[in-house]
């Protein structure tokens, strides 16, 4: 097979429509648009979600609940990860960042108590649960608290 030998399907390249070119071309007269409107003025357009004048859906249907742009999201970290580091080592964003276990330096971080830890550490975290301070403090762990 040669390349000479590939072509496009039937109906796969179309002339293009060739608009208020007179009767004869089929898209004369009105060039397509159909009449009167604020489709068949030019430099119009109707904005998205513009349904002809009718209630669009977006205010038809009702509304709930609320989403605050100011909350604060945590990267959680659970006790039973921190196992993967050395003992007696003090681990915070940076160490969890290249571990793994967060997304980004910046964002706050918090430690939850899911897993149990078999080491000592100093752990630097934003928050820390209730449950995870109750295991870090029977594994013997310090804990030292980030501000924003």
């Amino acid at each position: 097979m040669k390349i000479t030998d590939i072509h496009m399907p039937k109906g796969a390249n179309r002339a293009t429509k060739r608009r208020g070119r007179g009767s004869g071309s089929g898209h004369g007269k009105t060039s397509c648009r159909g009449r009167k409107g604020a489709k068949k003025r030019s430099g119009t357009t109707t904005r998205p979600g513009f349904e002809g004048g009718q209630m669009p859906l977006i205010r038809r249907i009702p509304k709930r609940g609320f989403n605050s742009p100011f909350k604060m999201r945590y990267q959680v970290v659970n006790v039973e990860s921190l196992n993967a580091f050395q003992a007696n080592s003090t681990v915070g964003p940076a160490e969890f960042k290249e571990a793994g276990l967060i997304g980004s330096k910046m964002e706050p971080i918090k430690i939850l108590g899911d897993g149990k830890l078999n080491k000592a550490l100093t752990v630097k975290a934003h928050k820390v649960s209730e449950s995870a301070r109750k295991k870090l403090e029977e594994a013997g762990a310090k804990i030292e608290f980030l501000t924003r």
